[in-house]
């Protein structure tokens, strides 16, 4: 039995080659980004359940060679080129705290937990990694992953003064 198709179904030529071809053609950077949106569906989780005691034990602020997220790092602006240097930062989940009064009258609400901070812990990663490379600007910053103590941050930094960023900027 056949099945009458309607003016509505029935697609052009033009219409029938680009959904092909987009349903075929899927790019490195969107199949990164897929699989990292859903870590716990695709390899990445076990990759990063390795990776993380390294990290624990590694310096807070780290130079490494090349971006954890790639597809994340080239949508911000990195490229693999002079100039441009990666940091991983790692910032103590939570929210702040407050010193405790050691001595002198002790108000009913001291105040020293349950603070938030105005800053957000991306913001304060960006500024610690500033400090630790003063000749190099923030371009931006992206999460990476978050266990149940860190968040690690990682930060792209710039050389304004090399000549190869100088022409694009």
């Amino acid at each position: 039995m056949k099945t009458k198709l309607f003016k509505r179904d029935r697609l052009s030529s033009n219409e029938s080659l680009t959904r092909i071809r987009s349903e075929m053609a899927t790019s490195a950077y969107k199949k990164m980004s897929e699989a990292w949106r859903h870590p716990e569906d695709s390899h990445i989780k076990s990759f990063m359940t390795a990776r993380l005691p390294v990290w624990r034990r590694q310096p807070s602020i780290l130079r490494i060679s090349k971006p954890t997220k790639l597809h994340r790092a080239r949508a911000l602006g990195y490229k693999a080129k002079q100039g441009y240097v990666v940091v991983r930062v790692r910032i103590r989940r939570g929210s702040g705290e407050k010193t405790r009064p050691r001595s002198g009258r002790r108000q009913k609400a001291l105040g020293v937990e349950k603070i938030k901070r105005g800053k957000s812990k991306k913001l304060i990663a960006e500024e610690r990694a500033a400090k630790h490379f003063p000749n190099l600007k923030v371009l931006n910053s992206y999460l990476v992953w978050e266990d149940g103590i860190y968040k690690w941050f990682e930060v792209i930094l710039v050389d304004p003064n090399l000549q190869t960023v100088k022409v694009e900027g």
